[in-house]
């Protein structure tokens, strides 16, 4: 059964809107070339081994491996075969002195070989892409809605009721990875970035989910090994007196959602420090929700994050976070889109932007406690979470 397109209307919305930023910005620009796979899937709607080639009046992807694949996955119009770089050359005689690309991405060894056979000078465009990426159309979000769909059915109704002694966080991190598989989900996790990997998101037991882990942002893990923090261990199973992080992202036609969920397992009125947990998780679901009030359209990112800072209780201001200097991050192609809840961050929010919120607060000896949900700006009113409740139950007795 064939998978579905994106649709060709979409496609070609996204080249016209990424020529209007560029002729108001670079007037005098000639050309753009893109090589991520992710800025491909973007405007072409395949994501291959290639590049894709824009000017002013003409766009081409050409494809490495797999010409036959992209034909057949994509409604792009123009798709051509690539054997080498020099197959651009001869597509496009005149290569302009600059081209614009995605630095971030684009490797010194790819462009090393684009400029064996294309004689030019690079010129940065990432905020002008991850800009156009961070107000999504109707046809994103409602990738996004799906994908939150999924993430709150697994992770609020089907985690709970996987929870049981003797679990590895590994083994329940990949139960509830393949319950998002049988639910539809793609089962991988992406960044914008050269080398980023997360595959699966992970589960930490306790004291583990303090630990740092490879990528920024609050949540830790031991991992599967030094090469690997992600997914959790396998040796650190679970037990009464346990709290639970899931920190697992979902995602459905390439686009994200971002959720996390805490448990505590066993009878929460037998630990000493139950009235600090229950206090620490009633004030991660506040800021969520104080979070969301404020992400309207016009709201500036750095004021949002310094409102909810102020409103911390003292408790738990040395833990809020767990050390990270930000409260949310954009999302869609990629985990880590533009703009971030964070200092520095001064544009204002607009309608069709995604953003995860995630307040979790570090209790030494304990664990992490926090929330996090996948909201969508929209016109009027609070941001809507795309991916269910941040008040959940936090007792799972066994």
């Amino acid at each position: 059964m064939p998978h579905t397109a994106v649709p060709a209307s979409e496609l070609t919305a996204r080249l016209n809107e990424l020529r209007r930023v560029m002729s108001a910005t670079h007037p005098d620009w000639k050309m753009i070339l893109l090589d991520n796979k992710i800025d491909l899937y973007y405007f072409t709607g395949t994501m291959q081994e290639g590049a894709l080639v824009i000017t002013p009046d003409e766009a081409a992807l050409f494809v490495r491996h797999s010409y036959e694949c992209a034909v057949r996955d994509s409604r792009f119009p123009d798709i051509r075969p690539l054997g080498s770089f020099r197959g651009i050359a001869s597509a496009f005689l005149e290569i302009p002195e600059t081209v614009y690309v995605a630095a971030r991405t684009m490797t010194l060894q790819k462009l090393t070989m684009l400029q064996k056979y294309l004689p030019f000078a690079p010129s940065p465009i990432d905020g002008i892409l991850s800009g156009l990426r961070s107000v999504k159309s109707e046809y994103e979000l409602d990738c996004m809605r799906h994908a939150g769909k999924i993430h709150a059915k697994v992770l609020e109704t089907v985690a709970p009721a996987l929870l049981r002694p003797g679990l590895s966080e590994a083994r329940l991190c990949a139960e509830i990875c393949t319950s998002m598989l049988d639910h539809g989900a793609m089962c991988i996790s992406r960044y914008n970035q050269p080398a980023a990997e997360d595959v699966l998101g992970f589960s930490s037991f306790s004291e583990n989910s303090l630990l740092p882990a490879a990528l920024d942002g609050p949540s830790g893990t031991v991992g599967t090994c030094i090469a690997m923090k992600s997914v959790g261990s396998t040796e650190r199973l679970l037990r009464g007196g346990d709290t639970v992080l899931l920190d697992i992202p979902c995602g459905w036609r390439g686009y994200h959602t971002d959720k996390s969920i805490t448990f505590y397992f066993g009878d929460l009125d037998e630990n000493p420090k139950a009235d600090l947990i229950r206090a620490a998780h009633e004030q991660a679901v506040a800021l969520e929700k104080l979070t969301a009030e404020l992400m309207r359209p016009g709201a500036v990112p750095a004021e949002i994050y310094a409102k909810v800072l102020e409103a911390v209780e003292p408790t738990f201001r040395d833990g809020f976070m767990n050390g990270c200097k930000f409260l949310g991050h954009s999302i869609g192609l990629t985990m880590d889109e533009s703009p971030v809840l964070a200092k520095g961050f001064n544009e204002p929010l607009e309608t069709g932007m995604t953003i995860a919120v995630e307040p979790k607060i570090a209790l030494p000896g304990i664990g992490l406690i926090g929330t996090e949900n996948t909201y969508e700006v929209v016109a009027d009113g609070p941001a809507k979470s795309l991916t269910g409740a941040c008040e959940t139950g936090l007792e799972i007795n066994y």
